[in-house]
């Protein structure tokens, strides 16, 4: 059995991505940052059911330095995503194709704002922030308000809402794998 000319495009990836597959750049920020939303949600759910236990702590502990590497990976990759957009597997010109590009665009934004919202709330906070113990913000007295109250009513909020758009963007792989007969996850995952 031979190989399609796409297949063997796909196998070989470089480090840029192409119309066939994402490339190793593009590859390396989707798994880094699945596994470290998986580590931030799974904390999340478990300060819910099991609130002041050491395991809630020591997930709760970490949330705050995972959100800002989040926040500066979700960076990187848009930029990369930009430098790459000619060349990156588009939608189809359908309505599924753009609801496609909603949802990805919904995903990115959330992925941005959520960690954002938690830094401006940091800021504002008064409070020092030492992720993984390097200083980044020395700590103040006053404490800013309106740098607080986006993140207090929104940070949760959207983060149930980014949580729910992921379990949906994993759902619509086994949709496209088994409903449609279109290995789509071979572009981020290879074959």
């Amino acid at each position: 059995m031979s190989l399609t000319q796409t297949q063997v495009q796909m196998q070989t990836v470089g480090w840029r991505d192409t119309p066939h597959a994402y490339g190793a750049v593009s590859r390396a920020f989707h798994w880094s940052m699945a596994l470290l939303f998986i580590w931030q949600f799974t904390g999340i759910l478990i300060g819910v059911v099991a609130d002041k236990t050491p395991i809630a702590d020591f997930f709760g502990s970490t949330h705050k330095s995972i959100g800002l590497v989040l926040l500066i990976l979700v960076c990187l990759r848009g930029l990369w995503g930009l430098l790459n957009l000619r060349n990156r597997p588009g939608h189809q010109p359908t309505f599924l194709g753009r609801a496609a590009t909603m949802g990805h665009a919904a995903l990115y934004l959330l992925m941005f704002v959520v960690p954002a919202l938690a830094m401006l709330r940091q800021y504002g906070s008064g409070r020092a922030f030492a992720p993984f113990g390097i200083p980044l913000m020395e700590g103040f007295e006053e404490k800013i308000p309106w740098m607080m109250a986006p993140a207090n009513a929104l940070h949760g909020l959207l983060g149930w809402v980014l949580l729910a758009l992921i379990v949906g963007h994993i759902a619509m792989v086994f949709v496209h794998r088994f409903a449609w007969n279109d290995n789509v996850l071979a572009r981020m995952a290879g074959r």
